[in-house]
């Protein structure tokens, strides 16, 4: 076996992560967030503000949230400034101060760029059978347990963090808007301005019918009420049975629903019922409302190992939605709401955002923010370079992983050539398909 001979270039420039050019177009083409940022002013520093979220953003693509990653691409990272556009990259100190000091001013225009870039860069977004764009809210725990940091509270997996509230549209999953709320907080509690402003920022770039799935944390016929009065909105929220008598469900659906008896031992029955319910909205003023709700309740006599149970078992389930479809049809338009789980674990463990840096909760909804930007930007990549494409990815599919996309295009090893006021990115000749798609999307992103 022969031995390698370890050299280091003494003239010459390589980079582990040339994907990295792909953000500065993305964000100054397709976003206003550089003036935006500027005018936010910059207390005296000779770093604008753009530069300062511009380089953040990159770290985040490269699955980075930590300020002391920044340090890496301080010293003689001509790739890393180029790529981003930015005049120098801040330090560690710099990074947290500025954050810091203009988290409240920086959220608003970052969270709206991630808006602005799904409008302008025309996001596919895919709808389904039934012709409606499903939009999902879905709240997910973030453990940050052993820290001091602000409105890091017991959340209800009896850990302490926060309780992020992100939304997905289109199977795609694009993010269309987040929260960062105190960990103890409820999901529900002003979640019709979250409704509200979520559903005006959808609207921005997609007038397509939408069906928004929640889980059981927004059980509330005011959600519903509000959703009522949108335009082009329909809707399926899962139900919480709270106390129920199980066994007067199960003697109704049985003897009124649809009856199926999947195995020995196990029946399962569906029907659909229609209430009209009274509340008082946040004025006091009496609203009528008439709701259809799909029940399904699960007896079982015995087990899946085939032992005879002494006492029936019974499983309630049920979902309040505006659709006119069969009952079967809201239960599995309601299972894809799960795919949810899988965006969650993106977010958290490939763009390393579980454990979020600040010890100040405004700064940390500013990183959340710019994680939605950077999440979006990665999900494009994805979608245009990684799906259909041939010679990289191995299998089929709809979607590809964030950490795929970082892996693949990303954390693409390339050498940086300075020529005749030029730049060149350089790619190995054993890497043709890669550098291919690498190509086209940066030509789509940068010229088209």
């Amino acid at each position: 076996m022969k031995r390698f001979v370890i050299e280091q270039s003494e003239d010459e420039f390589y980079t582990t992560h040339a994907g990295l050019a792909f953000i500065g177009p993305v964000l100054n083409r397709f976003t206003s967030l550089a003036a935006s940022l500027n005018e936010c002013g910059n207390s005296g520093d000779s770093i604008p503000n753009r530069d300062v979220i511009y380089s953040y953003c990159a770290l985040l693509a490269e699955g980075k949230s930590d300020y002391a990653a920044i340090e890496q691409h301080r010293k003689e990272d001509l790739h890393f400034r180029e790529s981003l556009g930015i005049k120098s990259v801040p330090s560690e100190a710099t990074l947290r101060q500025r954050m810091d000091e203009h988290a409240e001013q920086f959220l608003a225009h970052v969270s709206w760029a991630s808006i602005e870039f799904l409008e302008q860069i025309k996001a596919p977004v895919t709808t389904l059978a039934t012709g409606h764009i499903p939009l999902d809210i879905d709240g997910f725990v973030m453990d940050n347990s052993g820290s001091k940091k602000e409105q890091v509270q017991m959340t209800y997996h009896k850990v302490e963090g926060y309780l992020a509230l992100p939304a997905y549209l289109g199977t795609e999953g694009w993010m269309v808007n987040q929260r960062l709320l105190p960990g103890s907080q409820h999901p529900q509690k002003e979640f019709i301005p979250f409704i509200r402003e979520t559903l005006g920022r959808v609207r921005q770039f997609c007038k397509k019918k939408l069906l928004l799935r929640v889980d059981s944390a927004h059980d509330a016929i005011a959600n519903q009420y509000e959703l009522s009065t949108h335009d082009k909105v329909d809707w399926i929220i899962k139900w919480n049975p709270r106390k129920q008598d199980m066994v007067a469900w199960a003697h109704q659906i049985f003897a009124q629903g649809t009856v199926a008896m999947p195995r020995p031992g196990k029946r399962v029955g569906t029907m659909s019922v229609k209430e009209k319910h009274t509340f008082n909205d946040v004025d006091g003023t009496e609203k009528n409302i008439t709701l259809r709700r799909v029940v399904r309740i699960t007896e079982r006599t015995i087990d899946k190992k085939g032992q005879p149970l002494l006492i029936p078992e019974y499983e309630l389930e049920g979902w309040w939605t505006s659709l006119r479809v069969s009952d079967q049809e809201v239960i599995d338009l309601y299972k894809d709401h799960a795919t949810s789980e899988q965006y969650h674990a993106e977010i958290k463990t490939d763009m390393d955002l579980e454990r979020l840096p600040s010890g100040k909760f405004a700064t940390n909804q500013l990183i959340m923010a710019c994680g939605a930007l950077v999440y979006n930007m990665l999900r494009f990549m994805g979608q245009t370079a990684l799906v259909n494409a041939k010679g990289i990815i191995r299998h089929e599919a709809k979607r590809r992983r964030i950490k795929t996309v970082m892996q693949e295009l990303i954390y693409f090893a390339g050498r940086v050539i300075s020529s005749g006021r030029r730049l060149k990115l350089r790619f190995s000749r054993h890497v043709i398909a890669h550098a291919q798609a690498f190509a086209a999307l940066y030509n789509r992103l940068a010229y088209g």
